[in-house]
């Protein structure tokens, strides 16, 4: 995780965050608590109390008169506020700051953090963007995954493992590689993928299936290390699915998905809801194939349109520095 340190991670979406509910995050192999208080403030500190080191975050918020609030230990009640001071018992005297916060950068519904390391890549706009031309649809996906962020990178974009790990959701028979744009840190993929026609059966099961044509034309905009976004066209809709990785430590990665949508048809507000539990279910069988692998193998095949992978992987050994692909391999 030390050569991603500069990156910037997106923590939450607001809504995933109630007022004066303790919200536990963990970070570059750090955990800390996070909470929102009933002013829309946010705030991170390390989640072990100092005192005995119990999680803060199994702890509770106090709102004070001016609506502000402090985080309280669930051991001793000890009462820290967003800088890390408390009062002890039996004194009227401020401590000096305890725990250092967690530097956020909010930006609108977005809670961002560079982890307290020194940026070395700017916060895309992208996100600001969707959020002013787009219908928040919701979080889905949110998923705590037993493996490397490499591996999750790798699996992410891995553009053949529809065919395998989600051949039961979308039966695509083959994935075609139009074109795959390099500029470093941020590329584009796109794809077309014919799909077998959906049944009677299938649509009642799944009605999300009537947003998906015979062949998915897929748009894939990728921000290394934190960020995939698949941009989908069709008759009844727009879509945004916005798809975010973290290295909670050097084995586990956290991963959610904000969903955003521009309707072209009433229909389109019906498929909400199945839109949501469909992208669930896709993240849930990417989790469940990570557990599953051994991830240290060494690569002794190559399939065809893996050129994804290929600039993960030399982001990933490079970052932040960008260096020119070598397509001769």
């Amino acid at each position: 995780m030390n050569q991603l340190q500069g990156a910037p991670w997106l923590l939450a979406h607001r809504s995933m965050l109630k007022p004066d509910r303790p919200l536990k995050i963990s970070l570059l192999g750090n955990d800390y608590v996070l909470w929102q208080d009933n002013l829309g403030n946010i705030n991170a500190l390390p989640n072990a109390c100092p005192h005995m080191g119990a999680m803060l975050s199994e702890g509770w918020c106090v709102s004070n008169a001016d609506g502000v609030s402090s985080i309280a230990c669930p051991f001793h009640a000890l009462e820290f506020d967003n800088l890390g001071y408390t009062v002890l018992p039996g004194s009227n005297k401020q401590t000096k700051s305890l725990l250092q916060p967690l530097e956020l950068i909010i930006q609108g519904d977005f809670i961002w953090s560079y982890g307290n390391y020194e940026p070395k890549i700017p916060i895309p706009a992208i996100m600001n963007e969707i959020a002013t031309e787009y219908e928040f649809i919701g979080v889905t996906g949110e998923r705590s995954i037993p493996t490397d962020l490499l591996s999750l990178l790798l699996n992410m974009h891995d553009y053949n493992h529809q065919n395998g790990t989600h051949r039961e959701l979308f039966e695509i028979e083959e994935v075609q590689m139009k074109q795959f744009i390099d500029e470093g840190l941020h590329s584009h993929a796109y794809l077309s993928q014919p799909r077998k026609q959906p049944t009677f059966r299938d649509i009642l099961r799944n009605p999300a299936q009537l947003a998906m044509p015979k062949v998915l034309e897929a748009h894939l905009e990728n921000f290394f290390p934190f960020m995939g976004l698949l941009h989908g066209e069709d008759k009844l809709l727009s879509l945004k699915e916005c798809h975010f990785y973290l290295p909670e430590s050097d084995r586990q990665s956290r991963v959610f998905v904000l969903m955003y949508m521009k309707a072209h048809s009433p229909i389109a507000h019906l498929l909400k809801g199945n839109l949501l539990k469909l992208i669930d279910v896709v993240v849930d069988r990417d989790a469940k194939i990570l557990g599953k692998i051994y991830a240290n193998t060494p690569q002794r095949i190559k399939l065809n349109n893996e050129v994804g992978m290929d600039w993960v992987r030399r982001n990933f050994e490079s970052f932040p520095a960008v260096v020119e692909p070598n397509l001769s391999r």
